[in-house]
């Protein structure tokens, strides 16, 4: 009796141990294979980020046409707040000589406009939107944050011995060069009304400037 209870506790400690064994073979059969992660040597690249301050304040050139007094150059400034990534608001002041027309050139001797007149100087209050974000790289070692943006506003502008309500409209393209300083290339239509040709019109005044600004 004693030697078949000790046969049966002897196989019951066998299929314990059996057991155990195949469960733990069958644990390290799952254990999914560790994937060897090649090693690639990657180029740094860096980046011009803005400044954390939200203020731009900067000045351009360009040329202003001044519809029937032709092409003149134009000098200005520009201040303009960052609400977020895609929106801001700008206000601008612009200064440009207008020339004669036309029909001062042919009559010779007749001056629509005196000296003074001729000045032209406005200021506009605009809200731009960033519609194309993106990067310029220079090169395989450096990257520019970039900006394709719409810009549309009111103000007014002197001219002719008046002031006029002016309507703007337009684009530009803003260039990151680090974190403070931008580039500008500006494309926009001033519209005013002007009655000095025996007819009152609506005059488009294009305007082409490129300018440089800082973040503070």
């Amino acid at each position: 009796m004693e030697t078949r209870t000790g046969h049966l506790f002897l196989g019951l400690m066998l299929f314990i141990i059996a057991s155990l064994m195949l469960g733990t073979a069958r644990a390290e059969s799952d254990t999914p294979m560790q994937v060897i992660k090649p090693s690639l040597k990657r180029d740094p690249v860096k980046q011009a980020r803005i400044d954390t301050e939200n203020f731009e304040l900067g000045v351009y050139v360009g040329k202003l046409s001044i519809e029937d007094f032709g092409s003149s150059s134009v000098t200005g400034a520009r201040l303009a707040y960052h609400f977020s990534e895609d929106f801001f608001a700008e206000a601008s002041y612009g200064q440009a000589t207008a020339g004669s027309t036309s029909f001062e050139r042919l009559s010779g001797s007749v001056q629509l406009l005196t000296d003074a007149e001729r000045e032209l100087s406005y200021y506009n209050i605009s809200f731009g939107f960033n519609v194309l974000p993106g990067e310029a790289f220079v090169g395989s070692g450096r990257a520019f944050h970039t900006a394709l943006y719409l810009i549309a506003g009111t103000g007014s502008t002197e001219f002719a011995g008046d002031d006029r309500h002016t309507l703007n409209l337009g684009f530009g393209y803003r260039f990151i060069f680090n974190d403070w300083l931008a580039g500008h290339l500006d494309a926009r239509d001033h519209i005013f009304d002007i009655d000095l040709l025996g007819s009152n019109k609506t005059s488009h005044n294009l305007e082409v400037s490129t300018g440089l600004t800082l973040f503070f």
